[in-house]
């Protein structure tokens, strides 16, 4: 049967079901270039870790576990992520509580649920589930938001933030706040409203303060001056920036870097994995990972600068900008613009968590993508 003969009321029925979903559009430039980005990261991952073969295999394991997340995303129709965002929402507040209440505990931080067969973060999921929130809460109104509205929506935000702050785990909470706060600017709000947040924001500097513990503080204050104590809490950004700049344009070549396979280099499989590209790549390598990262979110704002709604616009903008903001993030820690707050390299760095919930935002983008064009046939 073909969908043209199809009355209008079982058309949109059609366009949901399982038989159709196997025509969806897969947006091919953008899985290439997630394919190109994780094929560069695996490349320089073994040469970070020291070419071990079994860690390295261990990361491609979690590659492939990433890839078919996407995959299934990419197969959900918007309407059922916008159905299930509330669901999605609070669950991943009931695990920040039980990671509070029954978290393993790891140098120094309680941030993971064992499962017995696996680990993970639940902060992770209130990545995706803050900005999720926020546009299913912006869908049936109008924009931008009144002010009890933009009420709700710091308490969106706030809420999972601050129990993630409380693990301790600063780094993810300023990219959860960072999440939700992009998608209440996609929202359209004023000139005036981004003003009095962004004194409100300066105004909890010195409480924030208060709050941290005394490791962070050390961290603020070593980004101010990381020659105060060279061998001590400024030895990671010195290290990186000597990485950084040994490379060159061109870099020493793969598996040549002396910083990282003499282990002066702190976390280079994870949080410096940028200084090991500039080192052994050089500028040109970094050069082109970031071209392939401006890929990414420019095809994600084409797609939402195309959606049909207000849930898929704010989502898709959203994602976009919160990658943005990640390799932003990683890339001025590691270069000594930004205090280090432990946010790993997007896609590249080892890990599973973080690489899944990438994945799966961008398997949203391309449901949001395929399900415009079944909408347009």
């Amino acid at each position: 049967m073909s969908l043209g003969s199809l009355e209008t009321g079982s058309r949109r029925e059609l366009l949901f079901s399982p038989l159709y979903l196997r025509n969806i559009v897969m947006d091919v430039p953008l899985l290439v270039t997630l394919l190109a980005v994780n094929g560069l990261g695996l490349v320089v991952l073994y040469s970070a870790v020291g070419s071990n073969a079994t860690l390295l295999l261990r990361q491609g394991v979690r590659c492939l576990i990433a890839l078919t997340a996407f995959l299934l995303v990419a197969q959900i129709p918007p309407r059922i992520l916008r159905l299930w965002t509330p669901r999605i929402f609070f669950f991943g507040l009931v695990l920040l509580v039980l990671v509070i209440l029954i978290g393993d505990v790891g140098q120094g931080a309680q941030r993971w649920l064992d499962l017995g067969i696996v680990s993970f973060q639940p902060s992770e999921l209130l990545k995706l589930a803050v900005p999720m929130m926020i546009a299913w809460f912006m869908h049936e109104r109008r924009l931008p938001p009144t002010f009890t509205e933009l009420l709700v929506l710091i308490l969106i935000i706030v809420i999972p933030a601050l129990l993630i702050a409380r693990q301790p785990d600063l780094g993810t909470a300023i990219l959860v706040v960072a999440a939700g706060g992009l998608t209440i600017l996609l929202s359209g709000v004023s000139v005036r409203v981004i003003t009095v947040l962004g004194l409100l924001g300066l105004g909890s500097v010195l409480p924030l303060w208060q709050f941290m513990r005394e490791y962070q503080r050390v961290r603020v204050l070593t980004f101010l001056n990381p020659e105060s104590d060279p061998l001590g809490a400024g030895y990671n950004i010195i290290q990186s920036k000597i990485a950084l700049g040994s490379g060159g344009l061109f870099g020493k070549g793969w598996l040549n870097g002396t910083q990282a396979h003499l282990e002066f280099l702190p976390e280079r499989s994870t949080d410096f994995i940028f200084a090991v590209i500039g080192e052994e790549f050089g500028l040109l390598g970094l050069l082109l990972l970031l071209a392939l990262y401006l890929v990414l979110v420019g095809r994600g704002l084409f797609i939402a600068a195309q959606a049909r709604d207000t849930f898929t616009r704010l989502l898709a903008g959203a994602v976009s900008l919160t990658f943005f903001f990640y390799v932003f993030v990683n890339a001025g820690m590691v270069c000594g613009l930004l205090p280090i707050v432990g946010v790993p390299l997007p896609l590249v760095s080892a890990g599973g968590t973080s690489m899944v919930t990438l994945m799966v935002g961008f398997g949203m983008l391309v449901a949001i993508q395929g399900n415009r064009i079944i909408l347009v046939r």
